[in-house]
């Protein structure tokens, strides 16, 4: 193409709104809110991301902690931004997954966002305390069919992942009814498990790994098509006989409803080159969070199959916060 032809094309895509704010974007810093407090895996991916892309694009990727309403009020928060790319949010398994499935809620998951980038997730682990006898899942159901009233189930709260995934193995597994303790929070959950008021657990792997490997809980089975290198002698529910039981405890990056696809592209492109370092693998992954690298279009596709899977699931099950 002669030099003149391809400078008048630059020249017209220029005039194209998208494209000439993308060629100057970010021109101030940008905020990505998190929806939870500062600490554990929402606080770590943003913050992860926003040092990656700090570097990347040489501006300021500011974090903005926005906790409550299971992480609506945050949710609520970047869907109501103006759609030029100065504010994300770190959208995740409750408020693009479980929250659409058991509440109404006061934003779209789908409507009312632009899927930027998947970041990674972390597999959800069935736990029970050295004091249940069995050591394996097949002798851990047949004791809970014998000794139901020796097992109290806890959760981090009702509708969160933690309770689904239970619920979807209670529902694979023939459970009658069981008893639960419902938490505010994965954390008050293990710590009364560490204290024995509660025997059965299914958190993210992240929070388990510590008292597993402490041995103060019993690992029987793991979420998600393959073992887990953190865990290699924990077997999958699929390699048990239980097919579907690949959610994860996943973790991404969105934007506003009508985002520029030229932004969108570049931050997905700028994540997913971060996403690629061995470096950076390998620092997530120590905290039992494995990179899962998407096109804005797979991410999109991907969180809304989630919602219609765990949405399934509650109506089954007939979980609602609603009620």
């Amino acid at each position: 193409m002669p030099l003149r032809y391809a400078a008048t094309l630059l020249a017209l895509f220029a005039l194209l709104p998208g494209f000439a704010q993308a060629q100057t974007y970010p021109a101030r810093p940008v905020k990505i809110i998190v929806p939870a407090q500062p600490g554990g895996g929402l606080d770590l991916i943003g913050r992860t991301v926003g040092n990656e892309l700090g570097r990347a694009l040489s501006q300021s990727f500011v974090i903005e902690n926005v906790g409550g309403g299971g992480g609506s009020i945050a949710a609520m928060a970047a869907a109501r931004a103006a759609p030029d790319g100065y504010t994300l949010m770190v959208g995740y398994v409750g408020t693009h997954g479980t929250n659409p499935a058991v509440r109404k809620l006061q934003y779209d998951a789908v409507r009312d966002f632009t899927p930027i980038a998947m970041v990674g997730g972390t597999p959800n682990i069935l736990v029970v305390t050295p004091l249940v006898p069995p050591s394996d899942l097949k002798g851990f159901l047949d004791y809970a069919k014998k000794n139901p009233a020796k097992l109290n189930w806890g959760t981090g709260g009702i509708g969160l992942l933690n309770h689904l995934a239970l619920e979807q193995f209670r529902a694979a597994a023939k459970l009658e009814e069981v008893a639960y303790v419902h938490y505010k929070g994965i954390g008050p959950a293990i710590t009364d498990m560490l204290g024995g008021q509660i025997n059965v657990l299914m958190p993210g792997l992240a929070a388990a790994l510590p008292h597993i490997r402490a041995k103060k809980l019993k690992p029987l089975a793991i979420t998600g098509l393959k073992r887990h290198a953190l865990v290699p002698e924990v077997p999958t529910f699929e390699e048990l006989g239980y097919k579907g039981f690949d959610g994860v405890q996943w973790y991404g990056i969105v934007g506003p409803a009508k985002l520029p696809a030229e932004i969108t592209r570049k931050l997905n492109a700028e994540i997913n080159k971060s996403l690629a370092s061995p470096a950076l693998r390998e620092r997530l992954s120590s905290e039992a969070i494995e990179t899962m690298p998407m096109t804005p279009e797979q991410f999109g596709a991907f969180m809304k199959a989630d919602i219609a899977r765990w949405t399934a699931l509650a109506r089954e099950r007939k979980i609602s916060l609603d009620d």
